[in-house]
């Protein structure tokens, strides 16, 4: 069986191409601010002189930004003695 193709217009593959610009952008933003916080200085022409341990510094400080941990914290009475609680902290990470 053939397969059929289909043809976009012109007009929105620019839209796509200034998306994905956008989302270039926003990401080098975010990597900026990242290295920033962990006391590293980036290139512009590229990070090649970076050691693991800054360049992991600079992507854990990334996923932390877009995957913020939620907490929760609440009593619990205990089931089996009688007047007594212990607050339990539970952390989440939220993956979309």
């Amino acid at each position: 069986m053939p397969k059929s193709t289909k043809k976009s217009g012109s007009g929105s593959t620019s839209k796509k191409a200034a998306s994905q610009a956008k989302s270039k952008q926003s990401l080098n933003k975010m990597k900026q601010d990242a290295a920033n916080t962990v006391g590293v200085t980036l290139n512009q022409d590229g990070n090649g002189h970076l050691t693991s341990r800054e360049a992991g510094s600079i992507g854990g400080q990334m996923v932390k930004k877009m995957c913020p941990v939620r907490t929760m914290k609440f009593d619990r009475k205990y089931r089996w003695l009688d007047g007594h609680s212990k607050t339990f902290t539970y952390e989440i990470r939220m993956i979309a």
